[in-house]
């Protein structure tokens, strides 16, 4: 019950109190934001408590003293002082808006966020940008720090550093930790993630107050935000009911079901850039000043989420510049001074700590003069135009609504029906990415009507929220035009989450339900028919998502995970084979991080043997044990190193399939990481011949064979079109070499099923496999066993198969170049 109440009372510090008691404070025209309905006074009290507290985060793990207790504590002072100083003047008494039935909506969308994000994917491994979110967060959570230094890497001798670490041929960095984290200097430890960290500082909130699975559930806190803003920006633009059916859609479609339980950046920019062009329409077009605010403080906040918030700001900076050139109207200082503070602080984190990720960047630039040149240019423009503003302005009011729609819609047209791609110029997921979004994820009857409704609301409301259709047009150019990503689904799909996809749901609902003021009643019989035809859409996308709504993926990795840590003490080194060898390389990054355990991930799946062998007895004299993790083959024995077995253990999770870009995935899949470790000695290995067991505990032994399979009760491995066995213990008495192998039911049509057999690289014979485990014989000649016995490092057999592929003789997906099942290898 304590640790309950505990993080119940942390969430309120983080998530609510401090935001609820600035959005109360008697500034600003305190009347004007009282008045608006009590559903979203709640909603703006959360996100700015949310913001508040990044904000602490961020400036504590720059400075390398975060701790949740201070985070905690600077959250309770803020709220005590303030309520000290104001006391009585934080009561609304009376005149704020009172709750309506109006609130109903908002909580059924809660509800639907509930319902559709979760259970979030359990996504702790590493190898992708995800699980860099997800571990990075809980580092900053165990560390306290932004920029951090590794004792680990610091602690491995120069002459050992190639064993762990490729130095790579750039200036901006020596090599990498493991994907998705760069060294920066190897003498001292000191690393840098390859993401902007503001959605890691919400998870490291998130893994203090539920551990590891809050701080995978912090998406889904973020998709459910998503729908809310955009719920709450949609009733100001195009009213209640369209917005609750436009959000409706969007919990139904695919692309939100997937990332709204999928750590991603997007979900959570869809959420923070909706309440920004809330936030600045109403300080702007409503003249609320508190609200100016409160958007330059999200809008500075956002550049520390993704380099392409740059893109937005400047689509609402351009807004309103519009706005001051046709009516005179200056952006408040809230919003402008905050900006710019978070701009200049995001170009010194970009150009600074984060110019490996930057580097992506600032070579599609323009140069720094360059750019203070076209900005100096756009001011020049900005300021003549206004010159001209009472020629100029009623024109504009009157065209560049419609200029905008027509544009678009011309673009649109053109990128539907005439685009192709060109070779070396325009790849087909680029040239086609419009149609992409049309034909998998929304249809055609959406992309239509967000045109025509892109035309429809912008006639009516442009001048009201610019911002909204500048920055819709604008993500909707740019990413349209490029994806820049890698073109697999639904990989893709995340560039359209954080405007695109909204936006289109917002104006197809704004066309279908047409406006609702008092000056255009919307008629019944067209309200009903707009309802009907959405639901009939959402009942299309929700039939689409059904897979993906019945999936979580990475299920019980996080039980399976923490139960291989527990086999380690932050005394122990483990080390990880290569990602030549395995996957196993994404496990390495949650015993770093969730774990604080010291781990290396080894370079290749054929480590120079002398080198680690001076590693191993240099670690022994630093670390308690030394371990290796190993599952596909690592050739990494001597006869200096022993290698003893600690556990052999299955770990299989679900895993969504992976397809290009213009093929949809169908269903999930199953991923084996399953995992032997080895507890490592500096020791000689004994004579006793050579007996392998492939498939079990055989990792450190064969290299480039298939992953371990069981089938008639054994153990086996495929091999590939060239395979490696490691035979240590040779006493020079061996006189004959033997396998168990079976073709695996190779079709007649395919190659027969060949291995030549190499010993040191003298060919010792073909093999013919037949069907069925069988026992095949080579002669050793006594010199090849008498001169393998003398060398200190193992024999190579090496096995070259004729190989097929199954998805070529109808055996489904599977595109391996296999050559035989080989279940033993010994040498007698």
């Amino acid at each position: 019950m304590i640790p309950i109440v505990t993080s119940l009372v942390g969430a309120l510090l983080v998530g609510y109190l401090p935001g609820a008691l600035i959005y109360r404070l008697p500034i600003a025209n305190r009347q004007k934001r009282g008045a608006l309905p009590a559903e979203e006074r709640a909603f703006w009290q959360v996100m700015i408590s949310i913001g508040w507290s990044l904000m602490i985060v961020l400036a504590l793990a720059a400075a390398g003293a975060y701790r949740y207790e201070r985070l905690l504590a600077a959250n309770a002072i803020v709220t005590l002082v303030v309520m000290a100083w104001q006391r009585q003047q934080l009561l609304w008494r009376g005149t704020a808006a009172k709750i309506t039935i109006a609130a109903f909506v908002p909580l059924v969308v809660l509800g639907l966020g509930v319902w559709r994000f979760y259970p979030a994917s359990e996504y702790i491994i590493g190898g992708k940008d995800p699980g860099v979110y997800i571990n990075e967060g809980a580092a900053i959570d165990r560390t306290g720090q932004l920029f951090r230094v590794d004792k680990t890497i610091a602690n491995v001798p120069e002459a050992s550093r190639s064993l762990f670490f490729h130095k790579y041929p750039t200036d901006r960095y020596y090599g990498l930790r493991f994907m998705g984290m760069f060294i920066n200097d190897p003498d001292t430890g000191e690393v840098i993630v390859q993401f902007p960290q503001l959605l890691s500082a919400s998870v490291a909130v998130g893994f203090r107050l539920a551990g590891t699975a809050g701080a995978t559930k912090v998406v889904a806190l973020w998709a459910t935000l998503g729908l809310l803003a955009v719920y709450f920006f949609g009733s100001r633009l195009i009213g209640r009911l369209a917005a609750f059916f436009a959000v409706l859609l969007l919990a139904l479609n695919v692309v939100e079901v997937w990332y709204g339980r999928y750590p991603n950046t997007e979900v959570m920019m869809q959420a923070v850039l909706f309440s920004v062009l809330l936030a600045a329409a109403r300080g702007h077009q409503d003249d609320d000043p508190f609200f100016a605010w409160v958007a330059g403080g999200l809008g500075g906040l956002l550049v520390f989420l993704r380099f392409d918030a740059y893109m937005a700001l400047a689509g609402i900076a351009a807004a309103l510049a519009l706005r001051w050139i046709v009516e005179a109207r200056a952006p408040r200082w809230g919003f402008t001074s905050l900006v710019v503070l978070g701009s200049l602080l995001g170009f010194a984190y970009y150009t600074g700590p984060m110019t490996q990720y930057f580097d992506l960047y600032e070579r599609n630039l323009p140069s720094l003069s360059m750019g203070i040149g076209l900005f100096a240019v756009a001011a020049a423009i900005t300021f003549g135009l206004a010159a001209i503003r009472d020629r100029l302005a009623p024109m504009a009011m009157r065209s560049l609504p419609m200029a905008a729609a027509g544009t678009l819609i011309a673009l649109a047209a053109y990128a539907l029906f005439l685009r192709q791609p060109e070779i070396g110029v325009l790849g087909a997921w680029d040239a086609f990415s419009l149609r992409t979004f049309r034909d998998a994820y929304v249809g055609w009857t959406v992309i239509i009507a967000a045109l025509a409704g892109y035309a429809m609301v912008a006639r009516r409301e442009f001048w009201r929220d610019p911002a909204f259709f500048l920055v819709f047009a604008g993500f909707s150019f740019f990413f349209f035009y490029k994806i820049r990503v890698v073109p697999e689904q639904f990989w893709m799909a995340r560039r359209f989450l954080p405007v695109i996809l909204p936006g289109t749901l917002l104006l197809t609902a704004g066309a279908l339900f047409g406006p609702s003021t008092p000056e255009h009643r919307r008629t019944v019989r067209r309200g009903v028919g707009a309802a009907v035809l959405m639901s009939l859409i959402g009942w299309q996308y929700g039939t689409a998502a059904r897979p993906v709504a019945a999936h979580v993926e990475y299920k019980g990795a996080i039980r399976q995970v923490d139960q291989l840590a527990q086999y380690f003490t932050p005394r122990d080194l483990v080390i990880v084979e290569s990602r030549d060898a395995s996957d196993l390389h994404v496990l390495a990054v949650p015993l770093i991080d969730v774990y604080g355990l010291e781990v290396l991930v080894l370079e290749s799946q054929l480590p120079d043997r002398r080198q680690f062998e001076a590693f191993l007895t240099q670690a022994l004299s630093k670390y308690s044990r030394v371990f290796v993790i190993a599952s596909g083959g690592t050739d990494l024995l001597s006869r200096r190193i022993t290698a003893t077995s600690i556990a052999f253990a299955p770990m299989k999770m679900p895993e969504y399939e992976t397809t290009a870009w213009n093929e949809m995935p169908k269903g999930a899949r199953e991923k084996d990481l399953g995992y032997s470790i080895y507890q490592l000695t500096a020791a000689p290995q004994t004579a006793r011949g050579f007996d392998l067991d492939v498939g079990y505990l055989d990792d450190l032994q064969d290299v480039r064979l298939f992953a371990r399979e069981v089938t008639e009760g054994r153990t086996f491995r495929w091999t590939s079109k060239q395979s490696f066995i490691a035979a240590s213990g040779l006493t020079g008495n061996e006189r004959q070499v033997e396998f168990v192998m079976h073709n695996g039911g190779r079709p007649a049509a395919a190659p027969p099923a060949t291995v030549d057999v190499f010993f040191n690289e003298v060919l010792l014979g073909r093999l013919t496999v037949v069907f069925g485990f069988q026992t095949y014989r080579l002669t050793l000649p006594a010199e090849l066993a008498r001169a393998a016995a003398a060398s200190p490092d193992p024999a190579q057999l090496r096995l070259v198969s004729s190989v097929w592929r199954p998805s070529e003789f109808g055996g489904g997906p599977d595109t391996r170049e296999m050559g035989v099942m080989l279940d033993r290898v010994a040498i007698h």
